[in-house]
């Protein structure tokens, strides 16, 4: 059979793309190009701000080039109205003089006629209009236009003239009104014409003669201001790019100063950044008599002074150190015997006077506690000195927690205090646990013994990497600068408060140290009459970096 071809749909092919359906694509890549494009506005925004803070360089520069293009522009458009003024005024009375001479010898063109028909008259007043009022040439510098005046009665009437096309259209009826009202007097207005497609500013000049038999006149001089807008478009166009050489000239003459002022600056910056770093023999180039120079010589001087210093700190902390360490290790031998001793006289104190076995009771009480001090004074020697050294194991640190709380419990119970254990699930740690379990002594004893009979708790957690154990207290606090001078050697936050455990004073700087050889941070909180917080952040794996901890340090902190 034939017939019409007709085009059928199976089940297995899909329809054409519909016009909604190329709408919708279109308008989905101009959504990701608007993105992007926002992107790197956004992008280059924070670059800008980024740069604005850390350079002052380039600081200087932009505010120079900033104020230099506004005043550039502001002393531009100034200079730019007062030649546009003067252009027009120039203009204006050119205009006007030319149009006064003209007039006068179109007036004596007609006063010198004969003609007295109407057809005459046109031919004369056509010549006079193409030989004396209208320049010659493809782009003349005026119009004329001559039309019977507003109050002219005289019924002999000649033919309206304009030259270039411009017609009485093109003269205003203001213009017109005022040379209707004053015949006498030349009549001015500067209005837009349109000249050859555009509009353009010209000078409208109006004045009048009489011509024989036919009344007055009105005749238009139209001067077109071309010459002016080319003159001041080459002045725009040379202001501009004077205006953008400047701003430039300017911008380079601030980087050129300022890089002679930011360079001595940044290398202080770098000598000091150095010197922090431990490089005491760092000093700033000073050469010449300047203000720059005064700086680098005064910086040099203060370098001096600080290595001196240091140095002398250095020796004297080097005496101390061996010091303490000649005089722990040379104590150890006179206290084993005093120990030896001690012992005997303890155990045999049954055997005495109530005073003399109170005696003993004294003396075995003061040699743990110098014992505890010897102890704690060889390990901080250890720390000075470099050899202390962990020995790791995974440990659920909940184990570690249950036996320092154990331990305390004695403790606790003296003081009235009762101590709250909160975890969740296992907290797990790869640490030394005879030092963790020391730094954890330390904080649950000292929590104990200034929390005047309330509630000591312990937090832990594990989160991201990091364990944080908490310990909080609620006694008498922490004055405003004391977190951070509790883990000084000996300092006590009240020299006058009595002891009851006998500590050395040095608990809470041992702790410190061996927080910081697991790379982990132990701080400090407290508000008097509140309680005091003190907090351990040890990473899970052993020499891995903390970025933060899992529990907060300050009621108001987010962990």
């Amino acid at each position: 059979m034939s017939g019409t071809p007709t085009a059928t749909t199976g089940a297995g092919t899909s329809p054409s793309p519909t016009l909604s359906g190329h709408v919708r694509h279109i308008g989905g890549r101009a959504m990701l190009g608007l993105r992007a494009a926002g992107r790197g506005v956004v992008s280059a925004a924070r670059w800008l701000l980024r740069t604005w803070r850390r350079s002052l360089q380039f600081r200087v520069v932009s505010t120079t080039v900033v104020l230099g293009l506004v005043v550039v522009s502001l002393l531009g458009s100034y200079l730019y109205s007062e030649i546009a003024d003067g252009l027009r005024r120039d203009r204006v009375a050119t205009s006007e003089y030319e149009a006064r001479t003209l007039t006068a010898q179109a007036q004596e063109r007609w006063d010198n006629t004969t003609a007295t028909t109407v057809q005459e008259l046109n031919i004369i007043a056509l010549d006079l209009m193409r030989s004396t009022l209208t320049p010659a040439g493809p782009q003349p510098s005026r119009y004329v236009v001559m039309i019977r005046g507003a109050k002219n009665t005289s019924p002999t009437v000649l033919d309206p003239l304009g030259s270039g096309g411009l017609g009485l259209a093109s003269v205003s009826q203001e213009l017109r009104q005022a040379v209707a009202a004053d015949p006498s007097r030349q009549q001015t207005v500067v209005n837009d014409v349109l000249v050859d497609g555009a509009q353009v500013p010209a000078v409208f000049v109006g004045s009048g003669v009489e011509v024989p038999t036919a009344g007055r006149y009105d005749l238009y001089f139209i001067y077109p201001m071309t010459q002016e807008l080319r003159t001041m478009s080459l002045i725009s166009t040379a202001f501009t790019l004077a205006g953008l050489i400047l701003t430039v000239l300017l911008g380079a003459v601030a980087w050129v100063v300022t890089k002679q002022v930011v360079s001595p600056v940044r290398r202080a910056a770098e000598v000091a950044e150095r010197l922090a770093s431990g490089k005491l023999n760092e000093r700033m180039p000073a050469r010449g008599e300047d203000d720059l120079a005064l700086l680098g010589t005064s910086f040099n001087a203060m370098a001096d002074s600080l290595q001196a210093q240091i140095r002398q700190l250095e020796g004297l902390s080097r005496v101390q150190q061996r010091f303490v360490s000649d005089v722990s290790h040379e104590l150890r031998t006179p206290l084993t015997t005093i120990r030896m001793a001690g012992d005997l006289i303890y155990d045999a104190r049954a055997d005495f006077e109530p005073v003399m076995s109170r005696s003993a009771e004294l003396l075995q009480g003061e040699l743990d506690r110098f014992e505890s001090l010897l102890s704690d004074l060889l390990e901080i020697s250890r720390f000075d000195a470099g050899a202390a050294a962990l020995e790791l194991d995974r440990v659920d640190l909940r184990d570690t927690v249950a036996e320092v709380v154990a331990a305390a419990r004695p403790l606790a119970e003296r003081r009235g205090s009762t101590v709250q254990v909160l975890a969740r699930g296992p907290i797990e740690a790869e640490v030394d646990e005879r030092r963790v379990e020391r730094i954890l002594r330390n904080l649950v004893v000292n929590a104990i013994e200034h929390g005047d009979g309330k509630p000591v708790t312990i937090r832990l957690r594990a989160e991201d990497g990091a364990v944080a154990i908490v310990v909080e207290d609620h006694g008498v606090g922490l004055r405003a600068g004391e977190a951070s001078m509790v883990f000084t050697r000996f300092w006590r936050a009240d020299p006058a408060r009595a002891r009851t455990t006998g500590g050395t004073g040095l608990g809470l700087a041992i702790a410190l140290e061996d927080a910081r050889l697991h790379h982990g941070w132990l701080q400090a909180w407290g508000e008097p009459g509140v309680g005091s917080r003190f907090r351990l952040t040890l990473p899970q794996e052993a020499g891995h970096s903390l970025t933060s901890s899992p529990l907060a340090l300050s009621p108001g902190e987010r962990p």
